[in-house]
């Protein structure tokens, strides 16, 4: 066997040796994850599933009320829930150890999602206090990760004080809230989501601060685009039984299936890889630029747009053999599928630093769709030319993408 051959062996022999005495190592200290080729782990991957959840309940939470004030409070309680899963997967991103007391952290912020999964549907109702309980618990999961960290990393201290501080400041917000009555219960909400959201800012300007994991955390983003996608593939399963089968209805669940087929090809193929390209050269400027900044915070109304879309699309189906659709499903409908295509658009030409393509698609779409919501159509034909203007799209990008006007990384 030639020497090389033998040095291999005897490397992977040994690599495979020091995996499996972490493996059997129930606790191990904090470190910043760096290796390559990393992905989500089934831990969290197991962790998702309550938000999967917590997104149906947001729908609930929409279906009742179709009116502006319905919309607002549907996007602040998507929001809150959007950032309580991504702050989790900035903390999971740098330092998941994947021992004992991440995995018992992790468990009972699941158990905190569960809560406000449960409670979403019903936020103005007695089931708020365990709502708020769900936050607090999230919050109360990442202060212990960082102080644990704080401990056993003293180099990333000046890095993860921002987030520290913010989830602190932010959870006590939430926790006052409990002993005060509405609307100032709401006020303080949105100002302990606002401090915290100023942690990963803050900690991005300091030179000093950990560096994400550039190859992880696109995955993980786009894992979210994929649940929050999810909820419209449920919603054309829910519209069809509720609808009772109705060539009208059948017809609509036809078209609204190719409206989230089109919206995954258009984030997955173009506009998400893009800017997961951008992520993976950045290097090591990431933190100077902020660049991961914008593209976490970026995601928010996407997040938001594509929930709102699958409310539409279900109400779409369900009255599908209707003369028309109310006022309220038709502007969630379009204002969701506007609002995914406009965030599309600004993620897409600010990351790649290619705004050209990037106007004419997902940009373009965002007048496109607002035009054929203006008139009073049968919801098969209104869904049907939503889907032929996605899938006409689709399209466009993908003949960009071929002429090399665009350039994306498989996300």
């Amino acid at each position: 066997m030639p020497q090389d051959s033998r040095t291999a062996d005897t490397e992977d022999r040994a690599r495979l040796d020091r995996e499996d005495r972490e493996e059997r190592e129930l606790i191990r200290e904090p470190d910043v994850n760096q290796e390559s080729n990393r992905s989500a782990t089934r831990l969290e991957l197991f962790f998702d599933l309550a938000f999967v959840l917590f997104v149906a309940g947001c729908a609930d939470l929409l279906a009742k009320d179709q009116t502006a004030t319905g919309g607002l409070r549907f996007a602040a309680v998507v929001a809150v829930g959007w950032w309580a899963w991504a702050s989790t997967t900035l903390y999971a991103n740098r330092f998941d150890t994947d021992d004992a007391i991440f995995r018992l952290l992790t468990l009972v912020g699941m158990g905190g999602v569960i809560l406000m999964a449960a409670a979403a549907g019903q936020i103005t109702g007695p089931a708020w206090t365990w709502f708020v309980a769900g936050y607090v618990i999230l919050r109360a999961v990442l202060v212990a990760g960082y102080l644990r960290v704080w401990r056993t990393l003293p180099e990333t201290r000046a890095g993860i004080l921002p987030y520290l501080l913010g989830h602190a400041a932010g959870g006590a917000f939430w926790l006052v809230s409990l002993m005060v009555p509405a609307p100032a219960r709401y006020v303080l909400w949105g100002v302990g989501v606002v401090v915290d959201l100023l942690g990963p800012a803050l900690s991005a300007r300091r030179p000093d601060s950990p560096p994400l994991h550039m190859e992880h955390l696109p995955e993980r983003f786009g894992l979210f685009v994929i649940l929050v996608l999810g909820e419209s593939v449920a919603a054309t399963v829910h519209g069809l039984h509720d609808g009772k089968w109705t060539s009208g209805t059948t017809l609509t669940g036809v078209a609204a299936f190719l409206v989230a087929a089109a919206l995954w090809w258009s984030y997955f193929d173009l506009s998400g890889g893009a800017a997961k390209r951008r992520l993976v050269q950045e290097g090591g400027e990431r933190t100077r630029e902020g660049v991961h900044d914008f593209y976490v915070y970026a995601h928010l109304p996407v997040a938001v747009s594509l929930a709102a879309v699958a409310v539409g699309l279900e109400h779409a189906i369900a009255h599908g053999s209707d003369d028309h659709l109310t006022a309220g499903a038709r502007g969630i409908l379009g204002l969701g599928l506007a609002g995914y295509l406009l965030s599309a658009a600004v993620i897409q030409g600010v990351l790649s630093r290619r705004p050209r393509p990037a106007l004419i698609w997902p940009g373009l779409g965002v007048p496109a769709v607002a035009a054929i919501m203006l008139f009073d159509l049968r919801p098969a034909v209104l869904t049907a030319l939503c889907a032929a203007t996605l899938i006409a799209g689709v399209a466009t990008g993908i003949h960009q993408h071929r002429q090399g006007e665009i350039k994306v990384a498989k996300v």
